[in-house]
């Protein structure tokens, strides 16, 4: 038996595998900065490639300040204070923060002021980015190949930008942060449609924890350097959701520093694919709904056997969710090569496409399996197999394909990148 505790929700799941050929994949644990304020004040006063923060903002120029949505671990309620305190020249009517929820759901006044405190909300105007609504939109620039880039209209009017940002391995764009911030974060729908369309998606080289010649980061590097960026806020995080790091000022050196970091805490190689691969999706916030648990389910697809089980963990509170047409294309095909074909045949990419087709080739490889509190029926119409007991189901797959099999564990889920050494 081995006993372990993914991240699941704001608890964790207590799970007892009945098994004693388990290996157990997780980052490496680096400990949260001692004094984190103190930490921030260093970063912002010595940034990667020039002037401090204070010194690049002017006391009487319009600030937009990017804050990724509440699906991710920033914790912005220690960050915003004190990022406000390092420009406090600047008035609060000359400073607005940005919600870059990208596709996303906009939050709700409730989920801003949890995100971001009550006396943040109180002084300085926050809005949600809407990407389908162009009256929201002001026009950034273009593609290299002369498609129109929308933003966020308080973005592009702005006389400086701020952007802040959480360095995690990313399914498609080889780590999160940086640019990403922007785009997709703050950009308008037709851009983002496009930037996720199945050819980049699809493309072998769009993979965890790769930065060059990656054709999904390749058009976040050049959509989001539309408009500049004078200062870039990026931190990793710990399981604790403690600050392991700033990487604070020029966009690409304090990224590619921050991914750097990052790559060496999450890389873990296995000598071999699992029949059977457990995974989270790294609790709340990111296991809010479905659609993000897919990560979780792709960290988890890059070591399971061809036609093995991947069971993910994720809690789902917020449904599937309620945007776009995740859930729509998922419960219409009745099959994943139905759903793929119908991406890859769309005259132009339709909204949660990517997710669909990542999704999709996930289950060609796996039977995919969840515990969740969706309901049994809407899990089995979404081409997945409920789980109410993630060691029942393991002891279950153990009697029909032998008790020897080997069995993988990926605690926190899509912190992780294990690959096939």
């Amino acid at each position: 038996m081995t006993s372990t505790t993914l991240q699941y929700g704001r608890t964790g799941l207590k799970v007892d595998i009945p098994s004693d050929r388990v290996t157990v994949i997780e980052p490496r644990f680096i400990p949260g900065l001692p004094d984190e304020h103190a930490a921030f004040v260093e970063a912002a006063r010595k940034p990667y490639g020039g002037r401090a923060l204070r010194e690049r903002i002017g006391g009487q120029e319009k600030v937009a300040i990017v804050i990724p949505d509440s699906t991710r671990a920033l914790p912005r309620e220690r960050l915003l204070p004190w990022l406000l305190a390092e420009i406090d020249h600047v008035a609060p009517d000359r400073i607005v923060i940005i919600n870059g929820t990208g596709t996303h759901r906009a939050n709700t006044d409730n989920e801003l002021r949890t995100m971001l405190g009550d006396s943040v909300c109180a002084r300085y105007r926050v809005i949600n980015n809407i990407a389908a609504d162009p009256e929201t939109l002001a026009l950034a620039g273009h593609t290299p190949d002369g498609r129109p880039v929308h933003y966020n209209r308080d973005y592009v009017e702005a006389d400086r930008r701020i952007v802040l940002g959480f360095i995690e391995p990313h399914f498609m764009a080889g780590y999160s942060g940086g640019y990403k911030g922007v785009f997709p974060g703050v950009a308008g729908l037709d851009a983002i449609k496009h930037y996720h369309r199945a050819a980049v998606i699809g493309d072998p080289r769009s993979a965890w924890g790769r930065l060059e010649d990656n054709p999904t980061q390749d058009q976040i590097r050049a959509n989001g350097s539309l408009l500049p960026i004078d200062f870039l806020l990026n931190l990793t995080l710990n399981r604790r959701h403690e600050i392991t790091g700033f990487f604070c000022g020029d966009v690409m050196e304090a990224h590619l520093a921050g991914c750097a970091f990052a790559r060496e805490t999450a890389r873990a190689p296995c000598p071999k694919p699992f029949p059977i691969v457990v995974t989270s999706n790294s609790g709340y916030p990111l296991d809010q709904n479905v659609y993000q648990s897919v990560k979780g389910m792709s960290a988890a697809a890059q070591i399971v056997s061809e036609g093995g089980l991947i069971i993910t963990a994720a809690e789902c509170s917020d449904g599937f969710p309620d945007h776009g047409n995740f859930r729509q294309c998922l419960t219409q095909h009745d099959s994943a090569d139905a759903m793929l074909e119908t991406i890859n045949n769309a005259p132009e990419p339709f909204l949660d496409q990517w997710q669909v087709q990542i999704f999709a080739l996930i289950l060609k490889r796996a039977k995919v399996a969840l515990r969740s509190s969706l309901s049994d029926n809407a899990i089995r119409q979404a081409h997945m197999e409920p789980v109410a007991d993630v060691g029942a189901r393991v002891a279950a797959e153990l009697d029909r394909i032998g008790p020897d099999a080997a069995i993988a564990i990926l605690p926190e889920g899509p912190m992780t990148i294990p690959y096939l050494a």
